[in-house]
């Protein structure tokens, strides 16, 4: 399982500051987890504020496969 992130981000980037694989890319309205580079270390679910971060497993489909479209044509955070 990976991560996922919904609509409650506010992109104020605590989650890519811990992440130790640089999964997160920023879309245009939030940040978003390459399923392909996450590990499903779950440091980011836990260092969420918004609580907009939950592994694929419990997030809606809409999500995950938002999270994968957008990670693929998004700059990395890290970059």
């Amino acid at each position: 399982m990976v991560s996922v992130v919904n609509d409650s981000c506010v992109k104020c980037k605590s989650c890519a500051d811990v992440c130790p694989v640089g999964a997160f890319h920023e879309a245009e309205n939030q940040l978003v987890v390459n399923p392909d580079v996450c590990i499903d270390c779950g440091v980011c679910i836990s260092e969420c504020p918004q609580e907009a971060i939950c592994n694929d497993g419990e997030a809606d489909d809409k999500w995950v496969q938002f999270n994968e479209e957008q990670a693929k044509s998004c700059p990395c955070v890290n970059d």
